[in-house]
């Protein structure tokens, strides 16, 4: 499969991860045998990592968690940068995403999700705000999300409101 059938089969997938292969063959022209081969060297590869289904937790009641989102400024190692102290942090179970960031005033993007906001502040300043690396942090609780990975959570109703003008 070429290049550009590979990236539209990708982009299928991180579209609708339930497609089966008959489906995708069907949409991109190509044999079915074909796009199977493709998407097991895909995996193999490590370019297709997961199919995680997107939930919206605000609505599954008496969900247990709140999410953080952490800045962190690291001094870097010689020899290894960020690396190290990206993959100490990675080892954490709490820890759900870590990102090396630029144009910003910290190092670290951390997100995190815990049971309670008390919980998200004992693991900042117990465990990561320790490590040898980390000079300083900013916590950032998650109130509300509106979207992510490209899905809007809330379909809004237009809006019925006369317009007035003076």
């Amino acid at each position: 499969m070429d290049r550009q059938k590979q990236r539209e089969l990708l982009r299928l997938l991180e579209q609708d991860s339930r497609l089966t292969p008959e489906q995708i063959a069907s949409l991109l022209a190509e044999p079915v045998e074909t796009v199977r081969e493709t998407i097991a060297r895909l995996e193999a590869d490590k370019v297709i990592v997961k199919y995680p289904a997107l939930i919206n937790w605000e609505l599954v009641e008496d969900h247990p968690y709140v999410t953080a989102m952490i800045d962190v400024k690291v001094t870097p190692k010689r020899d290894v940068g960020f690396d190290e102290v990206a993959e100490r942090i990675c080892r954490f179970p709490e820890v759900k995403a870590v990102y090396l960031m630029s144009g910003a005033s910290y190092d670290l993007s951390v997100v995190l999700e815990g049971k309670t906001m008390r919980e998200v502040a004992a693991f900042v300043s117990q465990k990561l705000a320790t490590l040898d690396s980390v000079v300083s942090t900013a916590t950032h609780f998650i109130l509300k999300r509106y979207k992510h990975d490209g899905i809007q959570f809330e379909d809004r109703d237009e809006d019925h409101r006369m317009v007035v003008t003076p």
